[in-house]
């Protein structure tokens, strides 16, 4: 039995490899072992060799065990039948293709050494450096004024982040109110003591919270607005009409307004709107408007500066010019006397 093992071993292989076992040659008419396809499926990777259609089917059974692929190690060897003509090919083109696919859908990004990002910045700040100390003004102005408008574009993404999209609310029908009552109203508003701040955040929905918290036990509540801009208090009593579903009674010159909460008022159960900011985001909003504000401002100042350089080179070309014309003028007279002079 020990002597048999290894006979049993081999016909099991030579089973195995069965199907690629003899290959008929389209050109000689031999047949071709295994190994010799096994060498040509080495030599060439793409394609193992091609047959002609009409020579296997007069072969009879023995083409047949090539339509199925065949398993030679790691790799599959297919029997593709396309044009009439048969063609032994390793692998699976429709995998291949699809790796290509991806590897041109993604590619490959060179990281870059940490020496070379810092001899990159190094070399953006020498150019920075040598645009700032040049002795043309024009190229200082410029240089100042490209860097303004970038941030000022950097800016304006920024805040529209910020930017709530407004629900579509019911319609909020306003409580009409004689002049008796708003005099009434405006006078105990201005003796009671309870208010509500609204600070450089703006309008937010802690604001709101606080007002619907201050009508819990009055009736009316004070908003003071400080810091605020001249015109702003009239925005300011307009979105918090919306928020709150109050009424405005009085707007005083110290920028503080009187709200009424109304004859009907019942308390909602979520006090702090929805489509309002936070506290912390408020707060970012206006640090990224005020940084806006005064990047407007000194890309004004700096359009202006360049627009007087260019006036005073414009106005120094034209006096250099007239001077160089009085000078040449000159010269010619000074040569017409002295021919006159000799020709006497």
């Amino acid at each position: 039995m020990a002597a048999l093992a290894p006979r049993l071993l081999r016909r099991r292989l030579i089973l195995s490899v069965a199907p690629a076992r003899f290959v008929a040659s389209p050109l000689s008419g031999s047949i071709a072992s295994s190994s010799s396809l096994h060498g040509c499926a080495r030599s060439s990777p793409a394609v193992a060799c091609s047959l002609c259609w009409p020579e296997l089917e007069t072969r009879g059974r023995s083409w047949w065990f090539f339509r199925h692929p065949v398993r030679c190690g790691s790799t599959a060897v297919t029997l593709k039948t396309d044009g009439g003509f048969a063609r032994f090919a390793l692998g699976d083109d429709t995998g291949s293709k699809q790796k290509a696919g991806q590897r041109q859908a993604r590619p490959s990004k060179k990281k870059m050494s940490k020496k070379a990002k810092v001899n990159q910045l190094k070399w953006y700040r020498l150019k920075a450096k040598k645009k700032m100390k040049s002795p043309n003004p024009e190229v200082r102005i410029r240089y100042k004024l490209e860097k303004a408008k970038r941030k000022e574009e950097w800016l304006i993404e920024k805040l529209r982040k910020y930017e709530v999209p407004r629900t579509p609310e019911p319609v909020h029908d306003p409580e009409i109110l004689t002049e008796e009552e708003k005099f009434y109203l405006k006078r105990t508003g201005e003796k009671k003591k309870n208010y509500v701040p609204v600070g450089r955040r703006g309008v937010f929905g802690g604001v709101v919270l606080n007002m619907h918290l201050h009508w819990k036990k009055h009736e009316t509540v004070k908003v003071v607005c400080k810091p605020c801009r001249p015109g702003q208090v009239y925005e300011y009593a307009e979105e918090l009409t919306r928020l709150s579903k109050g009424t405005v009674i009085d707007i005083k010159p110290n920028n503080t307004i009187i709200f009424y909460r109304g004859k009907n008022y019942v308390q909602p159960k979520v006090m702090s709107p929805p489509d309002t900011l936070s506290k912390q985001k408020a707060l970012e909003k206006y640090r990224y408007e005020q940084s806006l504000e005064h990047t407007s401002q000194f890309i004004e100042k700096l359009e202006k500066e360049l627009e007087d350089y260019q006036k005073h080179v414009a106005l120094f070309k034209k006096c250099d010019g007239a001077t160089s014309e009085i000078i040449i003028n000159k010269d010619t007279t000074v040569d017409d006397h002295e021919i006159t002079s000799d020709s006497e």
